[in-house]
């Protein structure tokens, strides 16, 4: 074996050709400066056919460390240090709209739990209030009782002559503090929403220009990131979120799904049905281009959004009336009759 060197969390160390150490070139023992090359060297290790393979020996023998405990402690803060690091290094702008997306659905998934329980338990009350979801909770946040509602108010006639059952301070107080916690949850989800709008803008402006802020940031976060979402094909892109469906046709002859989540898009919603596969078609093409724009540019480009009206006006103009559906035929029996298959008498066929 020929002399070589090779670089370890502590310095550069050069062995001979029967493996045992030549020279050490330590680095600075700062175990932040320690961290910073370890994150640096992690996808540049060399393989090193070490005959002692414990680097903690090496470290002893050059003289970085005078004792075990030394090099533990040491060896410790610097991996946690890196750690820390690589942690920071992937809170990324897209990983952030992700993380309130995901909020996003948890909060729609609580509050409206919360309000049908708010519904069903003041309806005891004033069974004869028409509100739900906020509505109601703003409603049972400012009056509490029925009885609390004043005579301007366009459900006084109702609260008057409710048959609903009589309600306590206790249960007033304590309904009108859980109607709070819904009115926040949604005052939550409004910020949030503003906050996703705000930050497609600037993280993924072609996407959020192609597609919409919303459904853009949804994407993102169901291929995972943004780069993901650029890797993806046009194919993928278009059936993001229909996975029930592509399962169901992967495994049976269910029909293919044409589109996912790319269906709340109003190009694609508003339209007939005859036209909604060619036009996630070609919405789907052009949020991957966007996507790929907006992670390796990071600029807008209005030409995506212009080339994408340009290639869906073409396609409403060359589908305006639904396509023609052929009638099937049964299969006709010998002599070009009509076969009946069915019991006859006495039970036989």
């Amino acid at each position: 074996m020929v002399d070589m060197e090779f670089t370890a969390w502590f310095g550069k160390i050069k062995l001979d050709s029967e493996g045992k150490i030549e020279d050490c070139d330590f680095f600075d023992k700062d175990p932040e400066k320690l961290a910073k090359l370890v994150v640096e060297l992690e996808d540049d290790v060399q393989a090193v056919p070490l005959k002692r393979a414990d680097l903690r020996d090496a470290a002893l023998e050059c003289g970085f460390v005078e004792l075990d405990e030394e090099y533990d402690i040491l060896l410790r803060d610097v991996c946690i240090r890196a750690a820390k690091s690589q942690i920071s290094q992937t809170d990324t702008d897209d990983s952030r709209i992700i993380q309130a997306v995901q909020a996003l659905d948890d909060i729609d998934k609580n509050v409206n739990e919360l309000s049908e329980r708010l519904f069903e338990w003041y309806g005891r009350y004033f069974p004869e209030l028409d509100m739900t979801g906020e509505e109601l909770a703003r409603f049972v946040s400012a009056y509490g009782s029925r009885a609390n509602v004043p005579e301007e108010h366009r459900l006084s006639e109702k609260a008057s002559q409710s048959m609903g059952a009589e309600l306590s301070f206790a249960d007033e107080e304590l309904l009108r503090a859980f109607a709070n916690n819904i009115c926040s949850l949604y005052d939550t989800r409004r910020y949030i929403e503003n906050y996703i709008n705000t930050s497609m803008g600037s993280v993924a402006p072609n996407l959020c220009n192609v597609t919409g802020a919303s459904i853009g940031a949804r994407l993102m976060s169901m291929a995972g990131s943004l780069q993901k979402l650029a890797a993806f094909p046009s194919s993928t892109v278009q059936v993001i979120g229909a996975s029930r469906a592509l399962f169901k046709h992967l495994r049976s002859k269910a029909p293919s799904p044409k589109h996912g989540i790319i269906f709340n898009n109003p190009v694609i919603k508003n339209a007939p049905w005859w036209q909604r596969g060619k036009l996630a078609r070609a919405l789907a093409s052009k949020i991957s281009l966007a996507a790929r724009t907006d992670f390796y540019s990071g600029e807008l480009s209005p030409s995506i959004k212009e080339a994408l009206d340009r290639k869906l006006e073409s396609i409403r103009r060359a589908n305006p009336n639904p396509p023609k559906r052929e009638l099937q035929t049964k299969p006709q029996g010998k002599g070009g009759k009509k076969t009946h298959r069915g019991k006859r008498k006495g039970g036989k066929r």
